[in-house]
């Protein structure tokens, strides 16, 4: 009969009793949350206007983000250019974008999200209806798909196709 290991065997079997880095309790808070509880982090940073490599960062390495009436954008590389091409601020840039989470279910690692995305430009703002759709794996997003009307970005935003 095996028993429970003791905090000292815990510790060690972790990386030893030496202090633990930041690091390590991320990763063991995105191994240990839920994927819709993820999501809404996710979707949090957004509205808290970080940067495009902490966006990116929410990703796996192989992951595949998809405005789909545009062309998919695959790996966390491509994805944190592709979210800095439409976030730095001034024209025709998004000065900020906030994801107004509506409704959100989740099925295993795949999150739903009704939303509402308030966009802020240099001379306006505009809002977006939304459908998304997240799968997670190992405590990552590995693939974010995005559902919205492109005629109503583009007359609402000024934006040609191709850039949100």
């Amino acid at each position: 009969m095996s028993h429970p290991p003791s905090r000292r065997e815990f510790l060690y079997a972790i990386g030893g009793a030496a202090i633990v880095s930041a690091t390590n309790i991320d990763h063991w808070r995105s191994e240990m949350e839920s994927p819709i509880e993820l999501v809404r982090r996710f979707c949090a940073a957004w509205s808290a206007d970080v940067g495009a490599a902490e966006l990116a960062a929410f990703f796996t390495d192989d992951a595949v983000y998809h405005n789909i009436p545009l062309a998919p954008v695959s790996g966390r590389a491509a994805i944190a250019k592709n979210f800095a091409s439409f976030i730095r601020p001034g024209a025709p840039g998004i000065e900020t974008l906030h994801l107004r989470i509506i409704n959100i279910a989740a099925n295993a690692p795949v999150v739903l999200t009704e939303r509402v995305d308030v966009f802020k430009l240099p001379t306006k703002s505009f809002e977006l209806q939304v459908m998304g759709t997240f799968e997670v794996n190992g405590g990552k997003i590995s693939a974010w798909r995005d559902y919205f009307d492109i005629n109503q970005f583009t007359s609402r935003s000024g934006i040609p196709p191709g850039n949100p």
